[in-house]
């Protein structure tokens, strides 16, 4: 048997994941639990974790953790959102039923893929009054955004949400060889795979925490910390290593896409 260790990120206590083979990585501003594990601790950015939220973990995994030599598949999930069996997407999930239906062992489908990422969320659909309000920037270089929902892309999303050209600014901060794949890959794509969830050995996710916080260091010098604020902005690195995965993951290995579930604790 293919052995699976994940980790959920939470700065909330999830006390229903008692006697699951779940680790908690810890990373809120008050205590935790003694069973969690802290990473404000050895290596670490917590410093950073306003604006990192759960990447703040995953750089400490990374650098503390994480064992080049180990054969087992490594995950992580969120508060809130979790792996789920695939015999368990349509069922109805809450605290009380979760256990019976997480991902705890590695499943016989899983062999023929390096990498594990959640199933995709679209992003098109949005209400034009919503395109018009938060995405005018964007509507005034090209009309047609708001009779085409081929137009919806992550970028446009990106732009609505989080800074309009922020995107742009930070995909010059990447590595020539993905540069210009990612660019394409934002300006026509229109969903994701969202919340920063991914399972894979340890010789990929070392690969992807390289890239990744490589990318994020420089994008820093880039945003800063001083002047993010508020929903659009403050963890803005969190938003764009989220569309980044997507990417990256589809790029550089063989991967199948999961179902999750969303837990309101």
């Amino acid at each position: 048997m293919n052995f699976l260790d994940i980790y959920c990120v939470t700065n909330k206590h999830v006390s229903f994941l008692k006697d699951t083979n779940y680790k908690i990585g810890w990373v809120g501003k008050d205590d935790s639990l003694p069973n969690y594990i802290n990473c404000n601790n050895k290596n670490n950015i917590f410093y950073k974790e306003k604006y990192y939220s759960e990447l703040t973990f995953h750089y400490w995994y990374w650098k503390n953790l994480m064992n080049l030599e180990d054969k087992k598949w490594v995950g992580f999930c969120q508060k809130r959102r979790f792996w789920i069996k695939p015999q368990s997407e349509d069922k109805v999930i809450d605290i009380k039923n979760i256990k019976e239906h997480l991902i705890q062992f590695v499943p016989e489908s899983w062999e023929k893929y390096d990498a594990i990422i959640c199933k995709p969320i679209s992003i098109s659909g949005a209400k034009k009054i919503k395109i018009l309000k938060r995405g005018w920037k964007s509507l005034i270089k090209n009309p047609s955004i708001l009779f085409n929902k081929k137009k919806e892309t992550i970028n446009l999303h990106f732009d609505m949400h989080h800074g309009y050209g922020n995107m742009d600014k930070a995909i010059e901060m990447l590595e020539n060889n993905d540069k210009k794949d990612f660019k394409k890959f934002v300006y026509n794509e229109s969903s994701f795979n969202p919340h920063i969830m991914f399972i894979a050995k340890p010789e990929i996710l070392n690969r992807w925490f390289t890239s990744l916080f490589t990318w994020l260091e420089r994008c820093e010098k880039k945003f800063g910390f001083e002047e993010l604020g508020g929903y659009d902005t403050t963890r803005i690195y969190a938003y764009l290593a989220e569309r980044y995965l997507s990417f990256w993951f589809k790029k550089y290995t063989k991967y199948l896409e999961s179902p999750w579930t969303f837990i309101d604790i």
